[in-house]
């Protein structure tokens, strides 16, 4: 079973992570199911760029991305060419390292 590193977040995970994944869930589905509350303002559907993350290592494990996942993530802060929709990429068979970026361009959330 793959695993995901989540590195040190301020404010979301401030002492880091490292989850159990199951090969096909997406990164956000992982992270939930551990307490790791990224982002999600669209409720998962591909709609907005607050679940971006970037993926330090594993990256080429993950299928491609699909168009409209890179038009949305070309409008996200701080994009990197290893910068995934957390809600759209799915965990393969490698483990992960990844980065929750510091900011998102969603101006409130619902959570604080």
């Amino acid at each position: 079973m793959p695993q995901i590193i989540i590195l040190p977040h301020e404010e979301l995970c401030p002492d880091g992570a490292v989850i159990e994944a199951q090969s096909g869930e997406t990164i956000m589905d992982a992270a939930l199911r551990n307490d790791v509350h990224i982002e999600h303002a669209c409720e998962m559907s591909c709609a907005c760029t607050t679940c971006h993350v970037v993926v330090r290592e594993g990256f080429d494990s993950l299928a491609e991305s699909d168009e409209t996942e890179d038009d949305l993530l070309d409008k996200a802060w701080g994009l990197e060419p290893e910068s995934r929709l957390s809600c759209q990429a799915k965990v393969g068979k490698q483990d992960l390292v990844i980065e929750i970026p510091k900011y998102t361009i969603n101006m409130v959330s619902e959570s604080h």
